[in-house]
């Protein structure tokens, strides 16, 4: 009796397990990165720069109240475009040409500007 039972509950768990996997699901979540085009549609005065493919933009509260530590320099900014919204690598809309960024040790949708005398938080946008 008491070996029936037990055989009985190993089957249900392996059908169990069996059931509930996820294996074979081809479901993916993905994240894209917003263009400028976008941002600044939201946001005409919007400070962006793009790098690594993504829009990066400064001035957002919760993001400016977070304690970062700046860690290593990962570019700089190669180009100002005020004119219009095709963007790439290395290009800003207000930052000068020049300008260090670096990567924040505690995050990595964050990352660090030093223009001037001024730190600025740029936080990396994107939908999912």
């Amino acid at each position: 009796m008491f070996q029936k039972l037990f055989y009985t509950l190993v089957a249900l768990t392996l059908f169990t397990f069996i059931g509930c996997s996820n294996e074979g699901d081809t479901t993916k979540v993905s994240i894209d990165s917003i263009d400028a085009d976008e941002v600044l549609r939201l946001d005409p005065n919007a400070d962006i720069f793009q790098y690594d493919g993504v829009i990066y933009k400064s001035n957002v509260d919760w993001v400016d109240k977070l304690s970062l530590t700046k860690d290593v320099q990962i570019g700089e900014i190669k180009t100002k475009n005020d004119t219009n919204t095709d963007f790439y690598d290395g290009m800003s809309n207000k930052l000068p040409v020049g300008t260090k960024i670096f990567s924040a040790k505690e995050r990595g949708d964050i990352l660090i500007v030093e223009s001037g005398d001024s730190v600025l938080k740029y936080l990396a946008i994107v939908e999912g």
